[in-house]
């Protein structure tokens, strides 16, 4: 997969080494020259000064052949404006944005082009399999002072669910499905609903089950929340 990346902080740079150890080619481009400099010879990537939100900037990183963008610089509104022009200008497949003020995560949708908002507060494992896609399930929303996560999960044929009505689904206490989309249709599940490849389905998790590393929570709750391990598509 070829990946450009924009913003060279912490965050930005161990994405880049995630995504490189993967064996995904990537280009890592930043607005500050020092910042850039420092990491010649220490990341395995193509390294471009520039601004984001320049067009000329973003065709010269290889916005334009790119299967991902990942926008995660420290600024929210730089992020959304970079995630959008990847979007809209270059039409790239998939853009995932870094949001580093959970006020503003209602904003990081696919009408500012973005398909993953990026929680700074994640596990840097599960940033990188939500923006190359290497899980079914994705975080579309933290309420931090709630405590509730909103997740959105899809049933394919490799899933373990696929098939089964969604009362026979063990999930954790604290969990409520809230829809069940297929063609792009949302409707209120009811337990006798059979889960099947293609479906999609928010769930709202409780703070018990919201919190915390979702690999040291019982099996369960790995197959609502669907990290690592045992899960609804695994």
């Amino acid at each position: 997969m070829k990946v450009v990346v924009a913003g060279a902080g912490r965050l930005g740079t161990k994405i880049t080494q995630g995504l490189i150890a993967a064996h995904h080619q990537v280009t890592l481009l930043d607005s500050d020259e020092e910042r850039i400099a420092g990491l010649r010879g220490q990341v395995a990537a193509e390294l471009i000064t520039g601004d984001a939100c320049e067009p000329t900037v973003l065709e010269h990183a290889g916005a334009r052949t790119a299967d991902l963008v990942v926008i995660a610089t420290g600024q929210d509104d730089t992020n959304l404006v970079a995630g959008l022009l990847a979007k809209r200008h270059f039409s790239v497949p998939r853009v995932a944005a870094r949001v580093n003020d959970d006020e503003n995560t209602w904003l990081f949708d696919r009408h500012w082009g973005v398909d993953i908002a990026l929680p700074t507060a994640s596990p840097l494992v599960s940033l990188i399999e939500e923006a190359t896609g290497a899980t079914d399930t994705v975080a579309l929303l933290r309420l931090s002072k709630a405590g509730v996560d909103v997740i959105e999960t899809a049933i394919t044929d490799r899933s373990r669910a696929a098939g089964q009505a969604l009362s026979g689904i063990p999930l954790p206490a604290g969990t409520v499905i809230a829809t069940d989309v297929r063609d792009g249709q949302p409707t209120a599940p009811t337990p006798e609903l059979l889960l099947r490849p293609g479906r999609r389905g928010p769930a709202r998790l409780a703070r018990s089950v919201g919190k915390g590393d979702p690999r040291r929570l019982p099996v369960t709750a790995k197959l609502a929340i669907g990290r690592r391990g045992a899960s609804l598509c695994r």
